[in-house]
């Protein structure tokens, strides 16, 4: 099939103008819209009495207006396309088997399970997509990447097609999530991973509110803005979470920039201050509530189904489009070449699934050729897919959760496990389960080659280190691992690993402060045996 664009720099959909002379041409119904290479014209925008006032006064103008914010630039510049021209669409569908094998509902729908109770999907018109070649589709999304074109220059919203195709831009609310650091964990693959030249660490806590959160929930709330424009029978108040940390932050984050009140239920004493201030910082009503976050979980499904509170958790499948987006990046930093293995801490279990889909839409779309194998790593002590994985998956047992230094996976009934099974199935994946000691060794061991990373990232790495060990993952296997968070969420856990004051724990990698007297001879003491100088 033809490219649909002739340059080799694709540009953003939502800007291509079809050739004014040919108008929009189709060899066959299958072959896409003929744009023209050069810069769009720019159609004047509607309330701007300074702008020209036709489009031939307006020609090949690059740029906004001077009074125009690059929202309203988005609106200029979408209101000159045909309406709908592109023809995509995405909709809800039961996750897995239906009674029903025509049952759907619209993504304007306010519905969070099947008919039958079961989880729910969203499902894009693959058809109308697969018009344009792989080779287009790669070359838009790496046309957007560093913009700030509304919306494109956010890292899930650079995918808009893949994610909301219908939403209107003005519609979404992004604070420009994702385009997180693939990091070359150099010095850790070569010196303590038995010599592994090309491991890497994803670093999705390297955005707005510290945590890969921010990429579902930029979508989740962008559709609720658009729902709270629509006449809806019950108009929804504000928006609401069970939270173990992260998805609160995100949340509140999200609601705060839309000005969309938000509600969280969070675990009374189960989270780090640095993840409590954060939905406090940004006007969340917060509910401490004496409870696990299972027990959280069940307050918030029940609230929701009594006010008219949208329910932000993942069972609410709209924030797997966003957080799937971070498979895609992966898959552009390496020139769209795919990895061998990712590893992905997995708690609530959406994480493993959207990635799962991410790989899954790029390989049917023709953008990659192959998927990579997933990983889904867990606390000891909190791991019902690791034992539902090592006991062949047999019938599915909830866990009580025991308290973790991981905690944002600290969960023992997980909403997402039918899916998590899904893609660790599909992929011929693993699931590894990581100690307490385990997960702590290694997240200081990594920090001490130049990473910070969270207690979550040290139970995909402790997977990793066991299988390394096991053969499992070969030393020249292409690895990303997986970052949820960023380190400074969790300083805590980290303070008390280098003071050795975690009961039980060797703390083999603990790096306190050592305590010298102010004076020039014993400080030369101390560095004399700390230094190695080569000769």
């Amino acid at each position: 099939m033809a490219a649909a664009v002739t340059s080799s720099s694709a540009l953003p959909f939502a800007s291509l103008q079809p050739n004014s002379s040919a108008g929009l041409k189709n060899t066959s119904p299958l072959s896409p819209p003929t744009f023209r290479a050069t810069l769009p014209r720019r159609i004047p925008p509607l309330s701007c009495a300074a702008a020209p006032t036709s489009i031939e006064e307006d020609n090949g103008r690059r740029g906004r207006y001077a009074d125009e914010s690059i929202r309203e630039e988005a609106a200029r510049r979408d209101h000159a396309l045909p309406s709908n021209f592109h023809g995509f669409s995405a909709w809800y569908v039961p996750f897995g088997p239906s009674p029903d094998p025509n049952e759907r509902y619209s993504l304007d729908d306010v519905v969070y399970r099947s008919s039958s109770g079961g989880l729910l999907d969203v499902r894009h018109d693959f058809a109308a997509l697969a018009k344009f070649p792989g080779s287009y589709w790669r070359d838009l999304f790496d046309s957007r990447v560093g913009r700030t074109t509304w919306p494109y220059g956010s890292g899930v919203w650079s995918k808009k097609e893949f994610v909301l195709p219908e939403i209107d831009a003005d519609h979404i609310v992004s604070l420009f999530e994702g385009n997180s650091n693939l990091f070359w964990a150099e010095r850790l693959g070569r010196e303590h991973l038995g010599g592994m030249p090309d491991l890497w660490v994803k670093h999705c806590g390297i955005s707005h509110t510290g945590s890969f959160k921010d990429l579902g929930m930029t979508v989740l709330v962008s559709q609720v803005n658009r729902l709270r424009s629509k006449p809806l029978s019950r108009p929804i108040g504000g928006v609401g979470c069970a939270s173990t940390g992260d998805t609160s932050a995100a949340l509140s984050a999200y609601c705060a920039a839309a000005n969309i009140p938000a509600i969280v239920f969070l675990p009374t004493d189960r989270i780090s201050l640095a993840q409590l201030v954060q939905p406090i910082a940004n006007g969340a009503t917060v509910l401490s509530i004496d409870t696990d976050f299972d027990g959280c979980m069940r307050l918030i499904r029940e609230v929701t189904a009594e006010l008219p509170i949208y329910l932000a958790n993942s069972l609410n499948s709209l924030r797997l489009e966003g957080q799937k987006t971070a498979a895609i990046e992966i898959l552009q930093q390496f020139d769209w070449e795919v990895p061998d293995w990712v590893i992905v801490p997995g708690g609530n279990l959406g994480n493993i699934y959207a990635f799962y889909k991410g790989f899954s839409m790029c390989k049917e779309l023709g953008l990659v050729d192959r998927m990579p194998r997933l990983v889904c790593a867990q606390a000891a002590n909190a791991n019902p897919l690791y034992l539902h994985y090592k006991s062949g998956w047999s019938d599915f047992k909830p866990v009580t959760a025991a308290e973790t230094f991981a905690s944002a996976i600290q969960i023992g009934d997980p909403v997402s496990i039918d899916r998590a099974v899904y893609a660790i199935q599909k992929t011929d994946g693993i699931v590894e389960e990581a100690t307490e000691e385990e997960l702590m060794d290694a997240m200081s061991l990594a920090d001490r080659t130049g990473m910070f990373a969270c207690p979550h990232t040290g139970v995909a790495l402790a997977a990793l280190f066991k299988l390394r060990e096991s053969g499992v993952i070969g030393t020249n296997d292409r690895t990303v691992v997986v970052s949820t968070a960023h380190g400074l969420k969790f300083t805590q856990s980290k303070v008390d690993y280098h003071a050795n004051e975690i009961a039980d724990m060797v703390c083999r990698f603990a790096n306190p402060p050592v305590k010298v007297k102010a004076d020039f001879g014993s400080v030369m003491d101390v560095l004399r045996k700390k230094l190695v100088v080569k000769k």
